[in-house]
């Protein structure tokens, strides 16, 4: 039924007040004005009672009014903590607080922590079904078994909100999609699996049943408790424990698991023996899960089957199963389509996207969480890193789409493509800044070349940049380095096939290249000696060699040395542009609350006001190929001619130059930096100011501040850095800092891609 119709204006303005995403949109739910009168007046009293009338109507807009769509309760009462059992629910606080951080981090999900005093599941189930009203889903955690079972089952029929206790659902979810992964290196039929478990708690049973969904035989089942193997002739077994109760023999453990594929451990610590391994089955699967001390130590296991597939709770032993893998995403997709309930088919959604993921190759982001790790996929890489950037969209869409085929989305997703689009947003930040760059690279085909092309996060980006048909990448570097890197990281490019490699100890072109270098420099001290050492070990000169002789269309460079150095030799070979009187840098920082350009923090140490004019002119030009209009501010500590500082004088004369200029676009200076960024600041200072709205352009006036700025935005202000980006010279050439991640420098390589087309543009009308 949809919304009724706004009674008055003040309805009006009130409903657009409350607002959160709609439907199908990432819930990143931005903060509300409230500053004024008419702020409060729209947040509570009166403005409210629209919203309140608009949820009585329908109680659907409660998504649409409240943040009730983006909120999950993570509920405990403390009777399985871990491994540390019945410790109660305050001291289980620590770990559902825990459980919030991950649900922020991973999937921007809000969340309250409720730890309940209710050992009594009845007592439970009656607290939680209450609760229905406040949130968007709720997630049980660390409730002992078998009254787990019970809680959720009951809490599922009487809610009409996702129910999910993720000690069951996320261990199995994750099991099986390592068991998916193990059976396709192992050759094997998961029909044909023989499983035999230990521990008869929620997560066994959990694991159970999903693997029997997947396709493995119930009767192929041995499952073992702290009674012994569970068979039908004992009395005290849970109905969850009897469904996996097999009749016939009862073999003790080690005889079960011989010839069997796939041992399960969620139980205690060294339960398995290297002789029971050696007794399993070719390429067994071995799950020791018991935390923090697993059934059978990895190393022990390896020595005893050397061809087996190992699976821990441990983040220092390869293929962690960790419920973090799926439970953030699994709830993202289900609240986004407003499910009324996690379903089997939502499961194994989950299932099939984690393990199609893990074969996939790994993003250049996950390189910076475990750089120099083989990252292939393989019998160490069952599933995907914890930190894999993708595992968001990856998973929730593939849940949010299962929700909609079962039926149970009262909020179906219409535009896929855009709600990717926003899962996209919030994994990579720069995201949305880079999509018209992006856009604007592919298809240009431009030759970018890498100067450190033997760097692994240069190769992921490499790999990244083809994927996404930003560049045709050539790289700079020794072949046999570069092969056996782009092997070693278990990445699919490879030289002379997917991008062109300038080999410097080994190209045709090393004594073209010398000569040219030493003509471009004799006059600045370079002897030939001197040339031919350079240019056989200096790989930035050999870049900019390649990019001065057309070999090249763009040059990226600088993740090894000093930006000045790397400058030196792009400014001796490629030289400076007629209308450039500086060089310079333009670094982008997207924060939170805003994203702004700053210039200069790398490039001119002590510009003059003539040369902050021209800066001026060309980072607006670079912003504008981000889609962004520039808006410029002049920063020092003086407010409109407050003060007299050298700073202050100096920017004075250059928004005095510029106005002789006539830019097309906003500028006003001098003035402090929260001038700049709020309005309302610069409108009691001076209220005649030109410029509009917030800055998103600041200059400073010397290298020190801007750095300064940048440094102190990326460091106080979660601030995720784009750049720097050079401006001024010839030909398109950046130089990015040490610490630019492999997603950095992908940004890059499309603004380089995007420069060149720029230049050829201007090469074109000079020649017209």
């Amino acid at each position: 039924m949809p919304a009724p119709t706004p009674e008055t204006d003040l309805d009006a303005r009130a409903l657009a007040y409350h607002e959160h995403p709609r439907p199908g949109k990432l819930a990143i739910h931005a903060t509300k004005p409230l500053a004024t009168q008419r702020d409060l007046s729209m947040a509570y009293s009166p403005g409210v009672a629209a919203a309140c009338r608009a949820i009585a109507a329908d109680p659907l807009t409660a998504a649409r009014y409240t943040a009730r769509g983006n909120l999950v309760a993570v509920i405990s009462n403390g009777t399985a903590v871990l491994g540390l059992g019945n410790i109660g629910a305050l001291a289980s606080k620590p770990v559902m607080e825990g459980k919030a951080v991950l649900f922020k981090k991973f999937a921007d999900i809000d969340v309250f922590d409720i730890e309940m005093n209710a050992d009594d599941p009845q007592k439970l189930i009656e607290a939680v079904a209450a609760l229905e009203p406040t949130f968007g889903a709720i997630n049980l955690e660390d409730i002992k078994a078998p009254e787990c079972f019970q809680v959720e089952r009951e809490l599922k029929a009487r809610m009409n909100i996702p129910v999910f206790h993720d000690d069951q659902h996320g261990t199995a979810i994750v099991v099986g999609a390592a068991v998916t992964n193990a059976l396709e290196i192992g050759g094997k039929a998961i029909e044909s699996l023989k499983v035999v478990s230990t521990g008869g708690g929620a997560a066994g049973i959990a694991c159970l049943e999903l693997l029997v969904a997947l396709g493995v035989k119930r009767e192929n089942i041995r499952l073992y408790d702290i009674g012994g193997l569970v068979h039908p002739e004992r009395d005290d077994l849970s109905p969850e424990k009897a469904r996996f109760a097999q009749p016939g023999p009862k073999p003790e453990l080690a005889e079960a698991l011989k010839g069997a594929d796939v041992f399960l451990g969620l139980s205690a610590p060294g339960l398995l023996t290297g002789e029971m391994v050696r007794d399993m089955a070719p390429q067994p699967m071995i799950f020791a899960l018991a935390n923090p001390t697993p059934e059978i130590m990895p190393d022990v296991a390896r020595e005893a089957r050397p061809d087996a597939m190992i699976a821990t709770g441990r983040s220092d032993f390869p293929n962690q199963i960790n419920n973090v893998l799926c439970f953030p995403f699994i709830f993202r997709g289900a609240l986004d389509v407003g499910a009324r309930e996690i379903n089997e088919e939502m499961k194994m959604a989950a299932v099939r996207a984690i393990a199609e993921l893990a074969r996939a190759t790994a993003a250049a982001e996950l390189a910076n969480a475990y750089e120099g790790e083989d990252l292939r996929f393989g019998p160490e890489n069952l599933i995907p890193k914890p930190f894999d950037p993708r595992l968001l969209e990856a998973v929730a869409p593939a849940v949010a789409q299962a929700a909609m085929d079962s039926g149970v989305a009262t909020r179906p997703i219409e535009d896929f493509a855009a709600y990717r689009e926003h899962l996209a947003r919030f994994v990579y930040r720069s995201g949305f800044l880079m999509k018209p760059v992006f856009a604007r690279a592919r298809g240009l085909e431009k030759r970018v070349v890498y100067a450190e092309g033997e760097h692994e996060r240069v190769l992921r980006a490499v790999q990244a940049a083809i994927e996404e048909k930003l560049a045709k990448p050539i790289l700079v570097g020794r072949r046999k380095v570069v092969e056996a890197r782009c092997e070693k990281f278990a990445l699919k490019i490879r030289p002379d096939v997917h991008f062109e490699l300038c080999d410097p100890e080994d190209d045709p072109r090393y004594g073209e290249y010398w000569r040219g270098y030493h003509a471009l420099t004799e006059r600045q001290g370079v002897s030939p000696d001197a040339a031919r050492q350079i240019i056989r070990t200096n790989t930035t000169a050999i870049a900019a060699m390649m990019l001065q002789r057309g070999e090249a269309d763009a040059l990226v460079c600088g993740l090894a040395g000093h930006y000045l150095w790397h400058l030196k030799y792009l400014e001796s070979v490629i030289g400076r542009r007629a209308s450039a009187c500086r060089l310079a840098s333009l670094t982008a920082v997207i924060t939170p609350k805003a994203t702004v350009f700053i210039t200069d923090a790398y490039a001119a140490s002590e510009p003059s006001a003539e040369d902050l004019s021209q800066i001026t002119l060309m980072a607006a030009q670079e912003m504008r190929r981000f889609g962004v209009e520039p808006k410029a501010a002049f920063v020092c500590g003086s407010n409109f001619g407050a003060r007299d500082t050298p700073g202050a004088l100096k920017l004075r004369k250059t928004v005095r130059l510029l106005d002789e200029i006539a830019p097309d676009f906003e500028y006003e200076g001098e003035m402090h930096v929260d001038a700049a960024m709020d309005p309302t600041v610069r409108q009691r200072i001076f209220p005649s100011s030109r410029l509009q709205g917030p800055a998103n352009l600041l200059v400073f006036p010397n290298l020190d501040a801007a750095h300064a700025a940048v440094n102190l935005l990326v460091s106080m202000a979660d601030g995720l850095r784009v750049g720097p980006l050079l401006m001024g010279l010839n030909k398109p050439a950046h130089i990015v800092t040490p610490t630019t991640t492999a997603r950095g420098i992908l940004n890059v390589t499309a603004l380089a891609a995007v420069d060149a087309a720029y230049h050829d543009r201007r090469e074109e009308q000079a020649a017209e």
